[in-house]
């Protein structure tokens, strides 16, 4: 998933986060808070009325399903938005964010959101592209349990992670920062053993290297080609 502020080149924190918001030059809470690791941002039945952009950190979006098992649905970082689901009719959270490390966010209310909307279009597109976007991954990967086996799965969601968020390096992609076997077991519906064995196989193919501070993808096109049909 792409970070929409960088990819639609819009400056939202200069648009949601100043010291002041609109022109009447009404004083906003204070809107920049930093959440520590653990903490959560809301859980299910808060009251669905604030949206959240990532300044800094990263931020784990989960449910449970009627069992208690914990169900990943994304892991979100610097430049990404949550809560957006309260411009659509949500009411009350059905999810929770939690803060994988410490994190920065902006807080906008959805009162002051809807506003600000009114008056730049193009923070409409800016959550027209979040919504289209987020609509197709949750589609990719549903089909992507559906078609693929627990290997190709973990390859493939390698792969799009690298093409969302790796910065290039001459022929070679790097990940700084890369989320952890775990957090890919939940993404991928896999196990932690299943995400250590692919890995491991991967870089003895010398397709990539990892260790805790970064994730370096050697060859992104010979990595594609690992995905089976």
């Amino acid at each position: 998933m792409q970070a929409f502020w960088f990819l639609e080149h819009i400056d939202v924190t200069h648009i949601l986060c100043p010291n002041k918001l609109g022109d009447a030059g009404r004083m906003a809470h204070h809107v920049h808070r930093t959440y520590t690791r653990g903490q959560s941002f809301f859980v299910p039945d808060d009251f669905s009325d604030r949206i959240f952009f990532i300044t800094d950190g990263r931020v784990k979006i989960s449910t449970t399903n009627d069992e208690g098992k914990e169900i990943t649905k994304a892991i979100l970082g610097k430049g990404e938005v949550f809560g957006e689901l309260a411009l659509v009719g949500e009411e009350r959270r059905r999810d929770w964010a939690v803060a994988l490390e410490n994190t920065t966010v902006c807080v906008v209310t959805l009162d002051e959101l809807r506003a600000l909307m009114r008056e730049r279009s193009d923070l409409n597109l800016f959550f027209m592209r979040i919504f289209g976007t987020r609509q197709l991954e949750m589609e990719r990967r549903l089909e992507s349990l559906v078609f693929r086996d627990s290997r190709s799965r973990i390859v493939e969601f390698l792969v799009q992670l690298t093409r969302a968020k790796a910065q290039r390096v001459g022929y070679e992609w790097v990940i700084r920062k890369p989320i952890t076997h775990q957090e890919i077991a939940n993404l991928t519906a896999t196990s932690r053993q299943t995400v250590t064995t692919t890995l491991n196989d991967l870089r003895f193919k010398k397709l990539l290297t990892f260790n805790r501070s970064r994730l370096l993808v050697r060859d992104l096109d010979a990595l594609a080609a690992e995905i089976r049909p």
